[in-house]
């Protein structure tokens, strides 16, 4: 087939797998798995790094930015005023004028702030900001979302860190029917089939973190969830057979010697 590439806000990419930093047993482990993952986009939580002391590592000095783009995220926002603080602190601190949009009052289920997202996103546009929000499965929400300037809409397949796959799959499909910006699905998702399933509706891409990370072999899962990435975006390209009610037979039937 003819180039796919994957554009955002103008960038090019070829991989279509975003991957997490957060919750790696160890920062070897962390830079092997996202090398395995052929990812371009790594997100970083900024209000979970120490900026207290500028001497201490953390886990940006030990990934090489010039063969990725990094895209902060303003995961621990619990109002659009905290999200504007922490994707202001990362431009200032030199990281990117990218920022994934979290705002996230719910400490127990982790679901997203409709209106907070949309307040949020609305005032980074126009701070110039590229915005990538993390939402609820809401075509409604996402389309609101295009109309003020953001750059891709992330709907959850699931809970965040849940495994549980997806079952927002009705959701997403209408909001990638309206879409004219990339949709990416993001959170929940645990096994490469998640993601195969997602980019057989035609999401141009998955987010994938928890279930990376914390697999017991966290290299050898992002190269699963890479293949599994690529093959069901092959296989939306390819098109899919209809379903049907009845059998269809897969041999002719005309000419067929009966007893």
């Amino acid at each position: 087939m003819d180039n796919d590439s994957l554009v955002i806000a103008g960038k090019t990419f070829h991989s279509r797998l975003f991957v997490g930093t957060g919750r790696h047993r160890s920062n070897e482990e962390m830079v092997a798995s996202i090398d395995a993952s052929g990812t371009e986009i790594v997100t970083v939580a900024i209000r979970r790094l120490d900026l207290d002391n500028p001497n201490k590592k953390t886990i940006l000095d030990y990934i090489d930015w010039t063969r990725y783009t990094i895209l902060p995220n303003t995961a621990g926002s619990r109002t659009p005023e905290e999200a504007l603080t922490t994707a202001r602190l990362a431009r200032a601190m030199g990281l990117s004028n990218w920022v994934k949009l979290e705002v996230i009052p719910d400490p127990k289920y982790l679901l997203p702030d409709p209106i907070g997202t949309l307040r949020a996103a609305e005032a980074l546009v126009k701070d110039g900001f590229v915005v990538l929000p993390y939402i609820h499965a809401d075509p409604i929400l996402a389309r609101h979302l295009e109309e003020v300037g953001c750059a891709t809409v992330m709907p959850l397949g699931s809970a965040i860190g849940s495994g549980q796959g997806i079952h927002t799959g009705e959701e997403i499909q209408i909001i990638i029917e309206q879409a004219h910006v990339p949709v990416v699905v993001d959170a929940g998702l645990a096994v490469p089939s998640h993601a195969a399933e997602a980019m057989e509706m035609g999401a141009d891409a998955v987010l994938v973190n928890t279930a990376i990370a914390q697999a017991q072999d966290p290299t050898a899962m992002a190269v699963a969830f890479k293949l599994g990435v690529e093959a069901g975006r092959l296989a939306y390209r390819a098109g899919r057979i209809p379903v049907k009610r009845y059998a269809v037979p897969s041999s002719p039937v005309e000419g067929v010697v009966r007893v």
